[in-house]
């Protein structure tokens, strides 16, 4: 093959790929792409949660939550997604409670009560239930 087929080539390999690129190419310089766990749209992601683990008045750790939303009702959804920075507020202030008294370094948290905790603040926060709490992980990484 001669040179200027293998550009001729190349060059139409390259405008076969570019529409798929596109999206990629318009997305902000350094941005992740957009991974879902879920393609419900009830579905709302929320970014993991961390609280430190205290053992012996030191920090000894961190408590790591990571969880969803899912919100089946449209109005309800609206409104979780306004009330966001309420919810994670109230979700943080709620986990550094549980690790303070729950957490300690030689055992598992009990994801049950992780679950059931931030599902009472859920509701509470949004005034009615409807919107499920779904743990996708809670986990504890040591530092001593």
């Amino acid at each position: 093959m001669r040179l200027p087929a293998i550009r001729a080539t190349l060059f139409r390999a390259v405008l076969a790929v570019l529409p798929a690129a596109m999206p990629a190419l318009a997305a902000e310089p350094g941005a992740a792409p957009d991974h879902k766990i879920t393609q419900a749209r009830s579905y709302l992601e929320i970014d993991p949660i961390y609280t430190t683990i205290v053992s012996d008045g030191r920090p000894a750790g961190l408590l790591m939550v990571d969880f969803g939303l899912d919100v089946p009702d449209d109005a309800l959804r609206r409104q979780a997604v306004r009330a966001l920075p309420v919810l994670r507020d109230a979700w943080l202030r709620s986990l550094m409670a549980f690790t303070a008294i729950h957490v300690h370094p030689d055992a598992q948290p009990d994801a049950g009560l992780v679950a059931a905790r931030l599902q009472a603040v859920t509701d509470r926060a949004l005034g009615r239930k409807g919107a499920r709490i779904l743990l996708t992980q809670v986990a504890m990484r040591l530092t001593r």
